[in-house]
């Protein structure tokens, strides 16, 4: 077995710690006595030890991190049996679902190669990405009906810095993903804190204009794209950071540029085109173009990664329906960076999005106090996954439709009009 080489020391030691800080301050305000659940790539080590010095430093109970090697991940397709690819560790899900019961928080750290699985059975790795969501599914729901604090960040791993800047040498790729990191997570700022507070501010903003139109859908038009999106009764939209049921206020996604609601999962209407490629599970899936009907995709293709996609299609009937429309300005400073990070937590923030798949409970009015029942019959989405890609560019309008049918411009060649 080889032993990866260390390149850490082209990342400013300085302003990784701020992330360590930031992670746990603003990501999760990590609160006096509470747990904290970490799972990272072993190549993030050194971020993750910032991030347990200012968890402890915050007053945590106790710091828990499950790590994960993209050989180790690797010698399951090349050495498992058949059998093993419709098998995933429910017990450790179930352990991290009990860990949210009692009041833990969540933190993962986002760094794999997002190609790694590319040159492996696309079956294999529908049914091991199926296998793992069923498992996930009890710790799943405490993150998605936003029952905990809980924060996704990001290290610059070799393997996916090479894929980013693929003609410059790896360690000069890992001081560029790790500047970039760096920049939209606002850690290269004298004051991070302060800065995010800031940010947050003008989410907020553009959550309550929204809001406050009341639309009853979103029309997308633009190359490839002709799509209107029901919004889901009694939708409410978030931006930036938001209060858990348990109370603590935190900013799930460092960086963050987006405004987000729950689409109505039968109200759904027309065609779209990705405009970014989407990263997922190890498979690049580009090109992707659906149409829906009744909220339902009903045809589906990919230039690339098609056979992947349509088994994320039939992971169950609420992967073919929408949990989330977002949306985001072409100029915000992902977009702006001119980069493609090929990792999900980054390019959605460069682009409005829809995510296929399972609705978050608190976008909706008294969201906190809704039954699933109730959820479902105000049109909000159930499934095994929830699946970001991306389908806003600078050639994308967006109007808000009124319940009576009038139009009011909501972004115009990607701007907020």
């Amino acid at each position: 077995m080889t032993v990866a080489p260390d390149f850490s020391n082209a990342i400013d030691p300085a302003k990784l710690e701020k992330l360590g800080e930031v992670a746990v301050k603003v990501g999760l305000q990590l609160q006096k006595g509470q747990d904290l659940v970490i799972t990272a790539p072993i190549s993030a080590l050194a971020l993750v030890r910032h991030i347990t010095k200012h968890a402890y430093l915050a007053g945590a109970g106790i710091v828990t991190t499950f790590y994960s090697d993209e050989e180790t991940t690797l010698s399951r397709y090349i050495h498992g049996s058949d059998e093993s690819f419709d098998k995933a560790s429910g017990w450790l899900y179930d352990g991290m679902a009990k860990a949210y019961a009692n009041g833990a928080a969540r933190l993962a750290v986002a760094g794999d190669n997002p190609m790694l699985l590319s040159g492996q059975d696309p079956a294999k790795v529908g049914r091991a990405n199926k296998a793992n969501s069923i498992a996930y599914k009890p710790a799943l729901e405490y993150i998605s009906n936003f029952d905990i604090n809980w924060n996704i960040c990001s290290y610059p791993n070799p393997s996916w810095a090479k894929l980013v800047f693929p003609d410059v040498p790896v360690e000069i790729a890992v001081a560029k993903l790790a500047d970039a990191i760096f920049a939209a997570s606002r850690v290269d700022q004298a004051d991070p804190v302060a800065a995010w507070k800031t940010h947050n501010s003008e989410l907020a903003k553009r959550s309550g204009w929204l809001n406050g139109q009341r639309f009853s859908a979103l029309h997308f038009t633009g190359p490839g794209t002709d799509l209107t999106v029901g919004l889901a009764d009694g939708h409410e939209w978030h931006g930036g950071a938001s209060v858990a049921k348990n109370g603590i206020t935190c900013n799930p996604n460092i960086p963050t540029e987006e405004v987000f609601t729950t689409p109505h999962a039968l109200k759904v209407e027309g065609h779209v085109s990705s405009t970014k490629p989407l990263s997922h599970q190890g498979t690049l899936i580009d090109n992707i173009q659906v149409r829906f009907e009744v909220g339902r995709i009903v045809e589906a293709k990919a230039s690339k990664g098609e056979e992947v996609l349509l088994k994320v299609l039939d992971t169950d009937e609420g992967a073919r329906r929408l949990g989330e429309v977002a949306l985001v300005p072409h100029s915000s400073p992902i977009s702006a960076s001119g980069i493609l990070f090929y990792n999900t937590l980054f390019d959605e923030n460069a682009s409005c999005h829809i995510a296929l798949g399972q609705c978050y409970s608190k976008c909706f009015l008294d969201g906190a106090s809704l039954s699933q029942d109730q959820i479902k019959a105000q049109g909000g989405n159930a499934s095994l996954i929830h699946i970001d890609w991306m389908i806003g560019s600078n050639k994308v309008d967006i109007d808000g439709v009124g319940a009576d049918g009038s139009k009011v411009p909501v972004m115009r060649k990607g701007e907020w009009a």
